[in-house]
């Protein structure tokens, strides 16, 4: 029998922690509740969590603080709960790392299904196959002077400094890795990377776009790694050298992707959003 997955809710609403951790209960999963970034901290230490639904509004240190905190240490899933209107919120909480956002007031249906594609993801990272294939322990991806060892997940630079990673940005960048010179759009890496098609104004790829150039040490002005086409989204401008066990994280290209000429810029393919 298959043990449910644990969740804490954290929000300093005692209706909305009920709410939550009954509905969650309900369908499938183990859920407990803290008030606050306190209780939450003390709860993380003696407890073992697989994914963290964290309220931006919170007495003391806010939702935001909270994640930032945690992403320091751990890479535990976490969904933000933001305000409706607030896309600051939605973007700095991305910015932090965390893995999705679900705005409030929300319907408890869609918080469940956004927990479990999280969820889904990260039993798909490299450090959960590797529990299961110890053999996989040498995966290792090379470009534009850059060694990604995927199991243990660790980016390394040209001159050897050893770059973190958000959940977020590694999913981006092994997305990019493994269609490299290929046009995608907003959507298609929406889809890749979070398992959901984009809302209206969502701007998610394009933070998550900026904050892998930042650790890539690509210029956001002359990119040369991570480039934009505008009209149709982004593509990795480097070819990728793997070692035999480096795995993908897709197996087919993206519908409407597009191969580049070698030495010549990616065709624009039809259809894509803005970039």
């Amino acid at each position: 029998m298959n043990t449910p997955e644990h969740i804490l809710v954290v929000d300093d609403d005692p209706e909305i922690r009920n709410l939550l951790t009954g509905y969650l209960d309900k369908h499938g999963f183990r859920a407990e509740s803290a008030a606050d970034g306190a209780e939450m901290f003390r709860m993380l230490e003696v407890g073992r969590y697989d994914l963290v639904v964290l309220d931006v509004m919170l007495p003391g240190d806010d939702g935001l603080t909270l994640c930032r905190r945690l992403r320091a240490r751990s890479e535990l899933p976490v969904i933000m709960l933001t305000a409706l209107d607030d896309d600051t919120d939605r973007i700095i909480g991305l910015e932090l790392g965390a893995d999705d956002y679900v705005a409030k007031p929300f319907n408890p249906r869609e918080l469940v299904a956004r927990i479990r594609t999280v969820l889904r993801r990260a039993r798909a990272l490299p450090e959960n196959i590797a529990k299961a294939e110890p053999e996989a322990m040498s995966r290792t991806i090379r470009f534009a002077g850059w060694t990604l060892d995927t199991v243990p997940r660790h980016l390394v630079a040209p001159d050897g400094v050893v770059v973190n990673l958000s959940g977020a940005e590694y999913r981006l960048l092994r997305v990019f890795l493994n269609y490299p010179n290929r046009v995608m759009s907003r959507d298609q890496l929406l889809d890749l990377t979070q398992g959901r098609a984009a809302e209206a104004f969502d701007r998610s790829i394009d933070v998550l776009v900026s904050r892998l150039r930042t650790r890539l040490r690509d210029n956001g002005r002359e990119p040369q790694i991570i480039k934009t086409v505008r009209g149709d989204g982004y593509y990795l401008a480097t070819d990728v050298e793997r070692d035999a066990g480096a795995d993908g994280v897709a197996d087919a290209t993206p519908n409407g992707a597009t191969d580049a000429v070698p030495g010549t810029p990616p065709r624009p393919f039809p259809g894509s959003a803005d970039a």
